[in-house]
């Protein structure tokens, strides 16, 4: 194998993975696609004509096949992307099978390729709205910084095509995650100081300090699930029956999409991640995980 290609690969590699990830919304197809790109790189080398970088053209390979793998399928979505929350706390969950979910992305706040937004939950959840070669558009244009030239000899669409998609994709991106700018870095004090207080608050069986951390408007979006829940009291209505006796629950913090988390084990036996949302006056979103 060709060690340009190979080193350029090894470079890119995790750029690629959040590039698929962004585009698909799924942790394990987007491994499954950059090893692809691997592959049809490998097959083209000695055709790659070098009109681009050897870095825009794996990216221009990794687009595509995320546009086809995306042909013909639905959307994936969180909970809150289905539909209104539940006024019960009781309310029996609405399964769905599990191509319907975004998945998490496991992230390092170290990591220059996800950082600045660029995997969370509420971009990832407002790109799947997106139609997959809008989608490609804005992510091209706006996250890897591709001309609007490259962008269209990726996509096999003018300039002023691309120009178009871009204008539409930003505006139906606005709409659906409007509120983005205001959540904190994992790494921020605060950020730090709520997951804490939100996992010192399960491990003790605590309902007043699982309050205490949780915005007024404050949602928890139980993935597998259409139900979801809003709103503090309905939220802890939800919550506080499953916090048992202090000691049930043992919490490790973690950074997955690039949003402050907690890896939660129940009686010893792992449970999942509680992916946070965060704002400088609480947590704004819970989003539960299940076996992750």
């Amino acid at each position: 194998m060709d060690e340009e290609l190979t080193g350029a690969f090894e470079r890119e590699r995790r750029g690629l993975l959040a590039h698929a990830y962004r585009m698909l919304g799924s942790f394990h197809e987007a491994e499954d696609v950059v090893q692809d790109t691997y592959l049809r790189a490998a097959r083209g080398w000695e055709r790659f004509e070098r009109r681009s970088s050897v870095r825009t053209w794996l990216y221009r390979i990794a687009t595509n096949a995320c546009l086809s793998a995306l042909d013909g399928r639905g959307r994936r979505a969180l909970p809150s992307g289905l539909g209104p929350p539940a006024d019960d706390p009781a309310a029996p969950a609405e399964l769905l099978d599990a191509t319907a979910w975004i998945e998490p992305f496991p992230s390092d706040p170290a990591d220059v390729v996800t950082a600045r937004e660029g995997v969370r939950l509420a971009l990832i959840a407002g790109l799947q709205l997106l139609p997959p070669r809008q989608r490609a558009v804005l992510l091209l244009r706006d996250v890897l910084a591709f001309s609007a030239a490259e962008a269209g000899e990726a996509l096999d669409l003018s300039v002023p095509a691309v120009k178009s998609a871009l204008q539409r994709a930003r505006a139906k991106l606005g709409e659906a995650a409007p509120n983005r700018d205001e959540v904190l870095e994992p790494s921020s004090p605060r950020a730090r100081e709520l997951l804490a207080g939100y996992m010192a608050a399960w491990e003790a069986s605590d309902p007043e300090a699982f309050r205490r951390v949780l915005r007024a408007d404050a949602a928890i979006e139980p993935v597998g699930s259409r139900t979801w829940f809003a709103g503090r009291e309905v939220c802890l209505g939800f919550a506080v029956p499953s916090m048992g006796a202090p000691g049930d629950w043992r919490m490790a913090g973690a950074t997955v999409n690039d949003q402050p988390a907690a890896q939660a084990w129940f009686r010893g036996e792992r449970f999942g991640t509680a992916v946070l949302t965060v704002t400088a006056d609480g947590i704004r979103t819970v989003t539960l995980f299940a076996g992750h």
